[in-house]
């Protein structure tokens, strides 16, 4: 691990936060690219901001980093009109903070809970901060996602979940993995799919 990412919660230097946005907008990027979402879709993120510094998840959580990924993501998903979904951490269960509007049009029902960087993590604690009209939700069917850190999104997704490798690997000392979802394949030999 690069000494640069340890212990560094707080103190996420002006360097550090930039890098940290742009790994994250060129990743977010190239899934869009790849999952072709349209208007309205879900997109899942869990971010562990402790791995992003190189500190073991859940043991490290920086606001600050948190914050940069948030920064580089929202703004590309909002432009596209894909709503964005914060998965908090095991301490909550992995509950979702999303839009009111989209846990309205999708059917899922607010929980009463308000996510903080100990007890739901940084990342969910910063999209709750800045969301228009955010609540928390136990369970979503996003139709894309980015795991940052090990957060395991995959109860997040809708069923099929397809890898998709991006050009970047990491953000910051952060494991990613993507994923897009395609409708289940049903049928037999005779099946025709397009």
């Amino acid at each position: 691990m690069s000494n640069i990412y340890l212990n560094a919660d707080a103190a996420v230097s002006e360097q550090l936060y930039k890098q940290i946005t742009e790994s994250a907008a060129k990743a977010i990027t190239e899934l869009l690219y790849e999952a072709d979402l349209k208007t309205g879709n879900i997109f899942v993120i869990g971010c562990s901001s402790s791995e992003i510094l190189g500190s073991k998840i859940g043991k490290g959580s920086s606001y600050n980093a948190a914050k940069a990924v948030f920064e580089a993501i929202y703004p590309i998903l909002s432009q596209k009109g894909i709503y964005i979904a914060a998965q908090c951490c095991e301490h909550l269960n992995r509950a979702i903070v999303i839009e009111r509007e989209a846990a309205e049009k999708y059917g899922y029902e607010p929980v009463c809970v308000i996510p903080k960087p100990k007890a739901g993590g940084s990342f969910a604690t910063v999209a709750h901060e800045n969301l228009d009209c955010p609540v928390v939700v136990e369970q979503i069917k996003a139709h894309a996602g980015i795991d940052i850190g090990g957060t395991l999104i995959g109860m997040h997704l809708k069923d099929v979940a397809v890898p998709v490798r991006v050009s970047i690997s990491k953000i910051g000392e952060a494991n990613i993995v993507c994923a897009r979802t395609r409708p289940k394949l049903i049928g037999g030999e005779r099946a025709i799919y397009k």
